[in-house]
């Protein structure tokens, strides 16, 4: 069963989301507050965290911050703020996607699958499973990638999009692909996504994230990984 940790602190909101969850067979945890929700994900280790940001003892950016310390669990932020920049800042911290409220069930019971199954593990096609630049190494088969001798620790969104160029080297990826492949068909126009998280793959991977060799962006079209 994949388990699902639900952090907000209004009570209705919690309540429908644990009776739409449980019904379509989740097993489902519930925090009030961010202390709770980081002694549960260590506790309980869920699947999936849905988090409000607006939490009575600390920002959710915090808890996202907290979580990536240690975890690449999916995380989708839901919350009543709207703005841009809000929405950059907990996708920076390290959020997967980002529903704002009022939300509708249906829409957000898609995107909480879909990144379950961003989570899953992808069986290596035996042919290139290991991919070395001068930078870092992927090991497609493992969903590792190491820098200098260390591992680096990669979201569940982060991981897709380093895949998906990955398996196109030398090739441009459109916008549009790389936002069906990894966030689904629904979220093709979203292309500030793309922004926020190239970005981050190369501050992370990047020897000169401001002069990137590895991940070329093609402006007004796409990316392309080169070795």
């Amino acid at each position: 069963m994949t388990r699902v940790l639900v952090v907000d602190d209004e009570p209705q909101i919690v309540r429908a989301l644990v009776i739409n969850l449980r019904a379509r067979g989740y097993e489902v945890d519930a925090a009030h507050d961010g202390a709770g929700a980081l002694e549960l994900a260590v506790a309980r280790h869920p699947d999936v965290v849905v988090l409000d940001l607006g939490l009575p003892d600390m920002d959710g950016a915090e808890v996202i911050k907290g979580l990536r310390g240690w975890t690449r669990v999916p995380i989708i932020v839901l919350s009543a703020r709207q703005s841009s920049d809000e929405k950059v800042e907990a996708l920076d911290a390290g959020a997967d996607d980002y529903v704002t409220k009022p939300f509708g069930m249906d829409e957000l019971l898609a995107r909480l699958r879909a990144a379950v199954r961003r989570a899953e593990p992808v069986a290596g096609s035996g042919e290139d499973a290991v991919v070395v630049t001068d930078s870092f190494t992927v090991d497609l088969a493992a969903k590792r990638v190491n820098r200098g001798g260390a591992d680096i620790r990669l979201t569940p969104t982060e991981w897709h999009l380093l895949e998906v160029l990955v398996r196109n080297a030398g090739r441009l990826v459109s916008q549009k692909q790389l936002l069906q492949e990894v966030w689904g068909p629904a979220y093709r126009t979203e292309t500030n996504y793309l922004r926020v998280y190239m970005a981050q793959l190369r501050r992370k991977l990047e020897a000169d994230p401001s002069r990137p060799r590895h991940f070329i962006t093609e402006p007004g079209m796409g990316y392309r990984f080169e070795r």
